[in-house]
């Protein structure tokens, strides 16, 4: 299936992405391949196949969730990369007004 360069502004729209004319023309030719794969996937007869979620039988290994004693602290602060006092130092994530 080909896309036209209309068809891509018009997802990269949808998508709030701005696109240049060079990325248009690239992602024409990398859609257009990905929905002719799809395409032939979907000519694929699968009425004898029962609906699957997933292929395998997996089940989630849980274990019961005790209360630990937790590292000691020297032994935390050992592995920050920067500290003050007994606290590890990170940069500041928000500003702050007087901080």
């Amino acid at each position: 299936m080909d896309l036209s360069s209309d068809e891509v502004r018009h997802i990269a729209r949808l998508a709030r992405i701005a696109l240049s004319d060079e990325e248009t023309e690239r992602l024409r030719g990398e859609l257009s391949s990905i929905l002719g794969h799809c395409q032939a996937l979907s000519a694929i007869d699968t009425s004898g196949v029962a609906p699957t979620a997933q292929s395998f039988s997996l089940v989630n290994v849980e274990r019961p969730d005790e209360p630990q004693a937790a590292a000691p602290v020297s032994e935390v602060l050992a592995n920050a990369p920067a500290r003050e006092g007994d606290y590890i130092r990170v940069r500041a994530v928000l500003d702050q007004p007087g901080g």
